[in-house]
């Protein structure tokens, strides 16, 4: 028997200070809430939570990572708008998002690697304010 995928982790590295972060959260929460169930969402302040984030340089925002279970599919920088952010999850959700693709992975050191993993138990263990508006 099968077990079923986890939810595709859609985590949004962001900052408080941020105006386009702080508009970006409406965008982040309805695409999340348009995938429901598939999707494991996470909105996460890289100052209140730089030791979660480690020693990965996030230099410009929103940066987003997608990941299926411990597998870092997609870390990077992204336009602010609806459709690229629903294109890049329909596809991690789709398959079409490799491990290790340089294309749509520019962060490739170990630390980038092990940064779903770290999400995921910070989620687990309920430290997560998961979020922008509209999520719980």
């Amino acid at each position: 028997m099968d077990l079923p995928e986890p939810p595709l982790l859609m985590a949004c590295l962001c900052a408080r200070w941020c105006g386009t972060c702080g508009s970006y959260e409406a965008v982040f929460a309805a695409c999340a809430a348009a995938y429901g169930a598939q999707v494991q969402p996470l909105w996460v302040d890289i100052e209140d939570e730089a030791d979660l984030i480690g020693g990965i340089d996030v230099d410009n925002f929103p940066t987003l990572l997608l990941a299926r279970g411990d597998a870092l599919l997609f870390l990077g920088t992204i336009t602010p708008h609806p459709q690229t952010l629903s294109r890049l999850v329909a596809s991690g959700l789709a398959g079409d998002l490799k491990p290790g693709d340089p294309a749509t992975r520019p962060h490739t050191d170990a630390e980038a690697a092990k940064l779903p993993q770290r999400l995921r138990a910070w989620a687990e263990a309920g430290r997560a304010r998961h979020s922008a508006p509209g999520l719980s």
